[in-house]
Parts: structure tokens; sequence; C-alpha cells
């Protein structure tokens, strides 16, 4: 379900919990609830059952689920068939698989050693 990065699910959030406020993890956090507020990680996993209203903070972000606010990705956002977002993305890498929605504005964080990329092919499954 989650990868070959099973062993490092640190936290979670069930689809029927609600939480507002800031949640900071280590590891990789994975969402399937209502988050309103400021969320971090090292990686983080919104499922199909996810809706978030604030901003995300990882080096991986997985969307599944409704985002509403702001994405940062030190690496990748990875928007699923699923997923939707509306706001605006801050990342290195951006990929949007079929039947994945976006609606906003995007920044590609660019060095002058990596330039940004953005990925048409499908990842691993998180769903």
């Amino acid at each position: 379900m989650f990868g070959k990065e099973t062993e490092k699910l640190k936290s979670f959030l069930g689809a029927k919990s609600e939480f507002k406020g800031e949640l900071a993890s280590d590891g990789i956090l994975r969402l399937d609830g209502t988050v309103t507020g400021k969320i971090e990680a090292d990686q983080i996993i919104l499922s199909g059952t996810a809706v978030i209203k604030g901003e995300v903070i990882a080096k991986k972000i997985f969307v599944s689920g409704n985002v509403e606010g702001i994405l940062r990705a030190e690496d990748l956002v990875e928007i699923r068939s699923k997923g939707k977002v509306k706001g605006e993305i801050i990342t290195g890498r951006f990929l949007v698989l079929e039947g994945g929605e976006f609606n906003g504005r995007i920044r590609m964080n660019t060095t002058d050693e990596e330039p940004a990329t953005v990925m048409l092919q499908p990842s691993e499954s998180y769903d």
C-alpha cells in the first residue's frame, strides 16, 4: 500500500478524524482525515479521503485527496489520479497523473546545477 517505505510510516490520521492547528512529524505521515492548518513531515501521503485546508510542507507530497492551500515540497509533489489541488505548489519536481486536477500557481525550485523537472510517467502507487 505504501510502496518500499512502509517501515518508515510514523504517523497516521484516520478517515473519520478532524484536526485543526499545526501538526509536525518525523518520517512518513499518512492523512486520511480532515486537517485545517499547517502540516510538516519528511514525506506526506494524502489518501483519497483526505481533505486539507492550509499549508503542507515535506520533502515529498503525494496527493490522492483534496487540498486547498499551499504545498511546499523540497523534492516532489505528485497529484495522483483522484487528487485535487487548488492553490499554490512550490517544488523541485511536479507530477500529475491522468485524472488528477490542479488549479492554481506553481513555482519550481531550481538551482543552476539542477533544473526543475515535470514528469509525465506514473510512479509507485500510494492509494
